[in-house]
């Protein structure tokens, strides 16, 4: 029984760490365009409303398309050195 507390902060410190948290700066439009994805793929979202997210939450999620037609889930992170570019296959 004495255990139980012990498991619940635990949980619930994790649980807060795992939160996304807006970057210290805001992201700005050419940091965003550095990234080429709009280029490289075609995008249903708009920058703005991706830059939107990206500050507001610290990370944003997008579904795109290659020219070649391959599909991928684009998950970009905001951290202090910078985006981060993850991309995952459908």
């Amino acid at each position: 029984m004495r255990s139980i507390p012990k498991y619940i902060t635990i949980l619930a410190f994790s649980a807060i760490l795992g939160c996304s948290i807006a970057p210290e700066k805001p992201i700005t439009r050419q940091e965003l365009y550095k990234t080429n994805i709009f280029s490289e793929f075609t995008i249903k979202d708009t920058p703005e409303s991706v830059l939107a997210t990206l500050n507001r939450e610290g990370e944003v999620v997008l579904e795109g398309k290659t020219r070649y037609g391959d599909e991928y889930f684009i998950k970009i992170l905001a951290t202090s050195s910078g985006l981060k570019i993850r991309f995952y296959a459908k």
